[in-house]
């Protein structure tokens, strides 16, 4: 089957979160939400298990990948990874994490052999996997090991976007604490990132030429190091140094007046120095609709912008809003033609 063919991959994540249902009511409403064929990975039982907890008379049909197409008009596809789970909304199992970590390395191993498009991941308990030894920060970096396992000859940087309808962003350093981000910056990483992003929004996202604002590190980008001498010694040659490479990259802009309407039409994608500085933004402008894209890696990866919500797991009033567009997302990066 053509990769191009194939349906999407998407792994359950944690099971006493809000991931079981999230898939079982998008395709509920696949018709209405005009969703492309996707099957899951993770427990049978327990996904049938929640859609009963919530109402929702979804038949669960087990399959392999390459059968989920035809499968998909007649229920949830399921493709049975790891040990059976107990359903148990908003309350961890420990025997539930090696069964997480399963799904998303099969969805991997499925895209490599061509029986999957593209992955979408649901939300993990990264606490949770810590307990049984998982030893990444996070989805991205295990994709990343996961990618440079299986194209050794493919180089895998992985690199976080947060896409929605109306910005797009990217931070140079992510899961890191706020003291320790200047010590962590250097041109090469701002480089890198930018060049990753450059590539992948040409590639995939089909500019032609797109445009990069970067933000400074320090208010007022700096005020030409009076607050600070990152963005002049920094950022700025980093920026330079993008330029000469023939990636159009503007700042270091001042952030408190980068993401208002009219600013926004002068770029296509900004590049922060750290997590909040440009997440806050994206989610304010886009928290419902917007997704989580891993750029740097040899497949399309997405992911809905949200976490577990253990809060209301099991009750059936999950928004299915990003999960439905990381799916939508997945299918055109991975099929160009539908962007």
């Amino acid at each position: 089957m053509s990769p191009k063919q194939a349906p999407i991959a998407v792994s359950m994540g944690e099971p006493a979160g809000i991931g079981p249902e999230l898939s079982l009511l998008a395709w509920w409403n696949r018709k209405a939400i005009k969703l492309p064929c996707f099957y899951v990975r993770g427990d049978e039982a327990l996904l049938a298990a929640r859609a009963k907890r919530i109402g929702l008379r979804a038949k669960i049909v087990s399959c392999e990948p390459e059968d989920a197409p035809e499968a998909f008009h007649k229920g949830l596809p399921v493709v049975q990874t790891g040990d059976p789970l107990t359903d148990t909304p908003g309350i961890e199992q420990e025997a539930a994490a090696r069964p997480v970590v399963e799904a998303i390395e099969g969805c991997v191993e499925d895209i490599k052999g061509g029986r999957a498009s593209a992955l979408v991941t649901n939300p993990i308990n990264k606490a949770a996997l810590y307990k049984t030894g998982f030893a990444f920060p996070g989805h991205t970096e295990f994709l990343g090991a996961l990618s440079r396992k299986h194209w050794p000859d493919t180089e895998a940087k992985p690199v976080m976007m947060i896409a929605g309808p109306d910005l797009m962003v990217v931070p140079v350093t992510i899961h890191i604490a706020i003291r320790e981000v200047p010590d962590a910056l250097n041109q090469a990483l701002i480089v890198e990132t930018a060049r990753i992003a450059a590539t992948d929004l040409k590639d995939r996202f089909g500019y032609t030429d797109p445009r990069l604002a970067v933000c400074g590190l320090n208010p007022h980008a700096g005020e030409n190091g009076s607050m600070g001498s990152e963005d002049e010694d920094i950022v700025k040659p980093a920026i330079e140094t993008l330029n000469a490479m023939g990636i159009h990259a503007t700042g270091p802009h001042p952030a408190d007046t980068l993401f208002h309407a009219e600013a926004r039409k002068n770029y296509d994608c900004v590049l922060g120095m750290y997590h909040d500085q440009v997440l806050i933004p994206a989610k304010t402008l886009g928290f419902d609709d917007s997704v989580n894209v891993t750029l740097g890696l040899p497949f399309v990866r997405t992911s809905p912008d949200h976490g577990t919500a253990y809060a209301i797991a099991g009750s059936g009033s999950a928004r299915i809003d990003s999960f439905a567009a990381a799916v939508r997302m997945a299918s055109a990066l991975s099929n160009p033609h539908l962007l």
